[in-house]
């Protein structure tokens, strides 16, 4: 085992491609195993979604959050179950958007047939949402915001997610984030377009989550057995709020802060942060952190990066943690 603690780190919307982790499905029993389980649970929709992944299928099809969504859980919720079994236990998680959702069933408040009907909903609850996006921008929340209201658009744009100090994704329905996107360009700031093909994490998202929270209250809820860092409130999820079916549902509508998440994990401690999201997105931001930029707390990327030897990537990231052949 790593001699420090482990924080694990599971990926949301925006960070898939096509592909993701198939060569781990193919190579590690474990995985391959998790995820059916997962995408049998999931019920008729799961062939459709185990297919179209292992087809690769990329665009527009991959990037709807009914097809990136159940993928996304199902690889954290994966590699999170194949360290188990090698007898890696995180100290603690942090799950970015849907991630938190993987980090919930890893941490026990859902039972993986709940999490696959919480899923399931998930996805169904996207009927209610308006046509919009994401969009990464380069810059502080506070600066890319003002940029946008000096020049009198994007009312209905939002920050969607605060990845990083200069890392911003705004979200919102569209015309107003096309808008929004051609003012930040007109004043010179570096803006493109996240993989996602609705406005997730804005208001615009309300009406889905409420669809979506009436869902998550049928289910058994239970306190998080591993603590988990909420990209909603940048703090340990309490037992209280562990088993309000709103809190884990609003998520969908309330911007995601895993930068501020991310501090208060490493400004409180020493941490082998692993990255179980595809290609190592969440490892790059992680890498920013001073407490990786002064060595007191490490990196390791359990996915390679596109293009890269995933068997190699996968090897000497469980080497690093210290995981049981």
């Amino acid at each position: 085992m790593s001699e420090l603690p482990v924080a694990l780190l599971l990926a949301g919307q925006g960070f898939q491609h096509a592909g993701m982790a198939v060569e781990l499905y193919e190579r590690e029993p474990a995985f391959t195993a998790a995820a059916d389980e997962f995408l049998t649970a999931l019920g008729p929709e799961g062939k459709a979604v185990r297919d179209d992944w292992l087809a690769r299928v990329d665009g527009a099809p991959a990037d709807r959050g009914t097809r990136a969504q159940p993928l996304l859980f199902m690889i954290g919720y994966g590699i999170g179950r194949v360290l188990a079994d090698r007898g890696v236990r995180p100290a603690v998680m942090i799950g970015h958007s849907v991630g938190e959702l993987a980090a919930a069933t890893l941490a026990g408040v859902f039972d993986l047939p709940a999490a696959a009907r919480i899923i399931a909903a998930r996805c169904a609850a996207l009927d209610d949402a308006p046509p919009g996006g994401m969009l990464a921008v380069a810059g502080a929340p506070e600066r890319v915001l003002d940029r946008l209201r000096s020049r009198g658009v994007g009312q209905d744009v939002v920050v969607g997610a605060h990845n990083g100090p200069l890392q911003t994704v705004l979200a919102g329905p569209e015309p107003g984030l096309s808008r929004a996107e051609r003012a930040l360009r007109d004043e010179g700031m570096v803006a493109r377009r996240v993989r996602a093909l609705e406005p997730w994490h804005s208001p615009a998202m309300a009406r889905a989550a409420r669809g979506f929270g009436a869902a998550i209250a049928a289910e058994t809820l239970r306190p998080p057995g591993i603590p988990i860092v909420s990209t909603r409130t940048a703090r340990v999820v309490t037992a209280e709020e562990g088993v309000r079916p709103e809190f884990w549902a609003g998520q969908m509508a309330a911007p995601v802060l895993f930068w501020p998440a991310l501090e208060t994990l490493l400004d409180g401690g020493r941490y082998l942060v692993a990255d179980g999201g595809p290609a190592g997105g969440l490892a790059t931001l992680a890498r920013r952190h001073p407490s990786v930029r002064e060595g007191r707390s490490t990196v390791v990327t359990l996915l390679a990066p596109v293009g890269r030897d995933a068997g190699t990537a996968w090897t000497q990231g469980l080497a690093r943690l210290g995981a049981h052949p």
